[in-house]
């Protein structure tokens, strides 16, 4: 069951992925769980395409109700 509310992930590691993360930069993750059977997470990188990475690249944060709002309006 896939929730309602986005996860969010912050990166704090980006070994031979310099050029699509970046440190310590928040992320929206995109439900996929076959990824996460294998230790990646899909997310919107550097490129604006979607990817896999190693899951443990991300600590997952918790962000208010109102930022996570102004997240998904954001362009």
């Amino acid at each position: 069951m896939q929730s309602e509310t986005p996860e969010y992930v912050v990166c704090v590691r980006n070994e031979d992925y310099t050029a699509s993360l970046e440190l310590r930069k928040i992320y929206a993750v995109i439900p996929d769980s076959e990824a996460e059977s294998h230790g990646m997470i899909r997310l919107v990188d550097e490129s604006g395409e979607d990817y896999l990475y190693p899951r443990d690249f991300f600590l997952p944060i918790e962000v208010p109700r109102s930022v996570s709002h102004a997240f998904a309006t954001a362009s």
